[in-house]
């Protein structure tokens, strides 16, 4: 059995999960996911947790079911209590705003930078310099904040870009006066 596949997903009070047509919908609390399957995965829910199965020993098979497994705790998850991404700006001068659906942000170039927030995903700008993302899909959550971040990438010399909260940034000395 996969390690990951053969772990059941605990699913918490007002979470439903639905599994027919080859596809999952979960439904809870915060909104609503839907993800395709494939047939040789078999879902079992039983005492408020679902077991995943496999329908052979096939190498692709096998990677389907910790892949399912991964997804399905994913959903339940998101819909639960949801995902939250955070980002810090460092820089002189360099700020973000959220303006409807919009993230303005100042990062050093002539002119602003504008990025449009997709459908689900809620940002919040602080005046610190943090940038909180957050959603019920957890790709598009990653997905988001990794774009915001591929806008000004931290440099190492001085630190000054868009780093993941928890990102620990390598510095470099520089260069150093010849006398």
């Amino acid at each position: 059995m996969s390690r990951i596949g053969k772990i059941p997903v605990q699913v918490p009070q007002g979470v439903k999960v639905n599994f027919q047509d080859d596809l999952i919908t979960v439904e809870g609390p915060r909104g609503k996911l839907t993800q395709k399957y494939h047939p040789v995965i078999t879902f079992e829910a039983k005492d408020g947790e679902i077991i995943v199965g496999r329908a052979n020993e096939e190498k692709q098979t096998k990677a389907f079911h910790g892949l399912y497994r991964n997804l399905l705790n994913n959903m339940v998850t998101g819909v639960s209590s949801g995902f939250t991404k955070t980002l810090v700006i460092t820089g002189v001068g360099y700020r973000a705003e959220v303006q409807g659906q919009l993230l303005v942000m100042n990062l050093g170039y002539s002119t602003e930078v504008y990025v449009g927030i997709p459908g689900g995903i809620t940002v919040t700008a602080e005046a610190s310099g943090k940038v909180t993302v957050s959603g019920i899909d957890k790709q598009r959550v990653g997905e988001f904040a990794a774009q915001v971040r591929k806008l000004r990438e931290p440099e190492p010399y001085k630190g000054k870009g868009i780093r993941y909260e928890d990102e620990q940034i390598r510095r470099k000395v520089g260069k150093s006066g010849v006398k």
